[in-house]
């Protein structure tokens, strides 16, 4: 199972990225799936995660700002960044709570993170 992040880059303070992720690979289950942030010096710290169900949490400094969205056919999971603030600035990792099929656990996976600069 791999958890495969694209769509981050060089943006300016107010503007817009998408983040998207596919997990690929024998799976049989997706309980949740989710963005987490790191920047330099700092925790790794949850932006935003969906259920299988839909239902939604996001970081207070984001809400309003980014909206996460699932394709359960696609095991995908994006996440739309507007108004983005320099603050916002990380290292971007998906991460997804699944049962392998085959497997008896669902298991965490993490994606390899993907840069989102913020600056003018």
């Amino acid at each position: 199972v791999q958890l495969q992040a694209s769509g981050g880059g060089l943006v300016q303070p107010g503007g817009s990225l998408r983040l998207s992720c596919a997990a690929s690979g024998s799976i049989f289950s997706i309980n949740y799936m989710g963005w987490f942030r790191q920047a330099p010096g700092k925790q790794r710290e949850l932006v935003a995660t969906v259920t299988s169900g839909g239902s939604t949490t996001y970081a207070d400094s984001v809400k309003g700002r980014f909206t996460i969205s699932r394709d359960n056919a696609k095991n995908t999971v994006s996440l739309q960044m507007n108004s983005l603030k320099p603050e916002d600035t990380a290292v971007y990792y998906c991460r997804s709570f699944l049962l392998p099929g085959g497997g008896s656990f669902y298991l965490d996976y993490w994606g390899q993170g993907t840069q989102v600069t913020v600056s003018s």
